[in-house]
């Protein structure tokens, strides 16, 4: 999932931070992606409606 997904989906940046119990600041610091432990705990909380991946281990990039 993308931090922008995630933004969309809780419609306010303050709203994930709550969901999660941190402060909106950690969640300004995210960059692109969350971090995966928490995409996983974001996973749980929307009953898998945000899917966790993690994007360094994009399989279009690994060897056959």
């Amino acid at each position: 999932m993308k931090t922008k997904d995630v933004i969309e989906h809780y419609k306010t940046q303050t709203a994930v931070a709550r969901a999660l119990n941190i402060r909106d600041s950690a969640v300004s610091q995210w960059g692109e992606f969350p971090p995966i432990l928490r995409q996983h705990q974001l996973e749980k909380l929307t009953g898998g409606k945000l899917k966790a991946e993690d994007p360094q281990s994009d399989p279009s990039t690994e060897a056959a």
